[in-house]
């Protein structure tokens, strides 16, 4: 990326619109020149947005000063609350930031090991949360392939929801 590319990776606070019918560089007036990591969450956020917005912020704050990095926090009318993460221009935590745009631009996963560590979570709570010891039981028979059990006491752990050993792709959709 060149000088000119980079700096416009970054879009300035002042021209943020979380969409198209909201107000550019609502609030936040000590920050208008401030730049957005392209890495927010919401309400209905993914695994991945999740992990992208976890891990983005851990690399800005390691980066140097963390008053040179904020979370804002907005209530919103489509999604009901969205955060995005300021970065401080030509702060170390910008140069991260540049560095953060130009992974995201080569592969869409900030950190493999978060990523897979929060679906694997997903999973877990939805099979403990959002099936029933017999939907569960039906879903290891018709995916009995995703599992394999070492003894009678694990597969009854697995459909008393005590813990998920399918696949969470699968899964989760």
């Amino acid at each position: 990326m060149n000088a000119r590319t980079k700096r416009d990776a970054l879009t300035r606070y002042s021209e943020f619109r979380p969409s198209q019918f909201d107000t550019a560089g609502l609030g936040c007036p000590e920050q208008q020149d401030w730049c957005v990591v392209p890495c927010g969450r919401n309400r209905d956020s993914d695994c991945l947005t999740e992990s992208n917005f976890h891990v983005a912020l851990t690399r800005l704050e390691a980066a140097g000063d963390t008053a040179d990095v904020d979370v804002k926090r907005f209530g919103h009318w489509a999604c009901g609350w969205f955060e995005i993460i300021l970065v401080c221009p030509d702060s170390p935590a910008y140069l991260e930031a540049l560095a953060i745009v130009d992974g995201l631009e080569q592969y869409p996963v900030l950190d493999e090991n978060d990523f897979s560590d929060r679906k694997h979570e997903a999973a877990q709570e939805t099979w403990t949360h959002c099936y029933s010891t017999a939907q569960r039981i039906e879903y290891m028979r018709d995916h009995a392939e995703q599992f394999e059990f070492r003894s009678f006491a694990n597969m009854l752990g697995c459909a008393r929801g005590r813990y998920f050993t399918g696949a969470v792709s699968e899964l989760l959709g």
